[in-house]
C-alpha cells in the first residue's frame, strides 16, 4: 500500500510538471526564428513582435499583453548567451532551476530593452526614462476680495501673480548658453543601471545622472540650474455675473511652468465677497430695506427704491405697515447656471417723525381725536 502511494505522488508531480510545462511556449516558436538564429536575427525578430503587440497599440487587449511580455521573456533569454546555453541544454526547468522568473510588470520590460523601442509610439521607453524628470507644474492660489456689486453683475478685473517662469536665459535646458545636456555615459540614456550577481540583475536609478539619462556639465548662471526663475506676471481674470463667497475660479495654464516641457499648473482663483451697506443676498434673491414715511404708509404712493442696475418705482399701497415685503420679479443676482435670475425683496420700515412742529402737533392730536371717534362710532 505505502509503495502505491509513492508512485501515486510521483505521478501526480509528474502530472503537474508536464501542466506547466505546456503552458510555456518555446521560447525559438515565440519569436519565430530557428534555434540556430544569430543574435541580431532574434533581437529583429522581437522588435518586430514587440510593435505588433505593444500596449500602445492594443489598448485594452489582453491577449496582446501576454504575447507582449511572452516575446519580451524569450528574449530576454535567447539574447543572453549564458541563459540561452541553459534554455537549450534544459529548457524551461533549467531556468527555473538557476532562479529565472521572468518581467514582473511592463516597466521592467521597457526599462531593460528600452533601445529596442527607440521612439515607437512616441517613445514609451522614453517616458520610463524620464519619468522622474518630465512633471506637470505646480498649481497656484490667489485669494481675491471683490465688491458686492461685481460679483452680483460680473466684472473684468487685473491680478497681479507671482510663479516661476521658464528661465530666459538658457530656455529651460538649465545648460549654460551654448552648451546642452550630455547623454550619460553610466547608463547610456536610460536613467537606470544594472548589476548582475550570478544569474541576477538588479535594476537602480542611475546615480550620475538620478534618473535624466542626461548630465550638464555647465549650469546656466541665471537659473542656478533650476531652468526657471521667479517672476511677476499680470493676469486678466473675467469673474461671473453671480459669483459668491467660497466660489473657485480656475484659469488654465496660469501655475508654475512644467519640468522638462511638462504642462503647466493652473490657477486657482478663491473669492471672497464683500458685504454691502444696503443689499443682502439670499441664494439668487437680494434684500433690501426702505424708508417710507408716516403719511406715505398711511396714504400710500410709489417711491424710488435702489436695485443693483439702478432705481425702481415701488408702489406702495395705503395702509402700508412697517415690515410689509414686496418683491420685484427678476431684479435679483443672476444664475451661474445660466437660468435666469432671483428677485429683489424689499422690506419697508415706517419712520416715526420727530421734532415737532406746533402746527405738526395739533394736527396729529386732531387726527388722534377722529380715530378715537371712528372706533367709538
Amino acid at each position: 500500500m505505502e509503495t502505491c502511494w509513492i508512485r501515486s505522488i510521483k505521478s501526480s508531480r509528474e502530472e503537474t510538471f508536464k501542466s506547466l510545462m505546456i503552458t510555456r511556449r518555446d521560447y525559438y516558436k515565440i519569436l519565430g526564428v530557428e534555434k540556430s538564429a544569430s543574435t541580431e536575427e532574434i533581437k529583429k525578430s522581437y522588435r518586430q513582435l514587440a510593435m505588433q503587440h505593444h500596449p500602445d497599440r492594443n489598448p485594452g487587449d489582453k491577449e496582446a499583453e501576454e504575447r507582449f511580455k511572452e516575446a519580451a521573456e524569450a528574449y530576454e533569454v535567447l539574447s543572453d548567451p549564458e541563459k540561452r546555453g541553459i534554455y537549450d541544454r534544459y529548457g524551461h526547468s533549467g531556468l527555473n532551476g538557476a532562479g529565472y522568473r521572468g518581467f514582473t510588470d511592463f516597466e521592467d520590460i521597457f526599462a531593460s530593452f528600452g533601445d529596442i523601442f527607440g521612439d515607437f509610439f512616441g517613445g514609451r521607453a522614453g517616458r520610463t526614462r524620464a519619468r522622474s524628470s518630465v512633471r506637470a507644474g505646480a498649481d497656484l492660489r490667489y485669494d481675491l476680495r471683490v465688491p458686492f456689486l461685481d460679483a452680483a453683475l460680473g466684472t473684468t478685473t487685473e491680478i497681479r501673480i507671482e510663479k516661476s517662469i521658464r528661465c530666459p536665459t538658457c530656455g529651460g535646458s538649465r545648460c549654460a548658453p551654448g552648451t546642452s545636456p550630455q547623454l550619460c555615459d553610466l547608463c547610456g540614456g536610460r536613467g537606470q543601471v544594472t548589476q548582475s550577481k550570478g544569474f541576477f540583475s538588479i535594476r537602480s536609478t542611475c546615480p550620475q545622472c538620478h534618473g535624466m539619462g542626461s548630465v550638464i556639465a555647465s549650469l546656466c548662471r541665471k537659473c542656478s540650474g533650476r531652468g526657471k526663475v521667479r517672476s511677476s506676471k499680470t493676469v486678466q481674470l473675467k469673474i461671473p455675473a453671480g459669483v459668491e463667497t467660497g466660489s473657485k475660479l480656475r484659469v488654465r495654464g496660469e501655475g508654475e511652468e512644467g519640468v522638462s516641457g511638462g504642462p503647466s499648473g493652473d490657477l486657482y482663483v478663491f473669492i471672497t465677497v464683500e458685504p454691502h451697506d444696503l443689499f443682502e443676498r439670499n441664494g439668487n434673491d437680494i434684500h433690501c430695506c426702505v424708508l417710507i414715511t408716516f403719511v406715505q404708509a398711511a396714504l400710500g404712493g410709489a417711491v424710488e427704491v435702489p436695485t443693483l442696475r439702478g432705481r425702481e418705482s415701488l408702489k406702495i399701497p395705503p395702509g402700508t405697515q412697517s415690515g410689509s415685503r414686496f418683491r420685484l420679479r427678476g431684479k435679483g443676482i443672476a444664475s451661474l447656471q445660466g437660468d435666469g435670475y432671483g428677485d429683489q425683496v424689499i422690506e419697508t420700515v415706517v419712520t416715526v417723525p420727530t421734532n415737532l412742529t406746533r402746527r405738526q402737533e395739533e394736527l396729529l392730536k386732531e387726527f388722534e381725536r377722529l380715530e378715537n371717534e371712528k372706533r367709538g362710532s
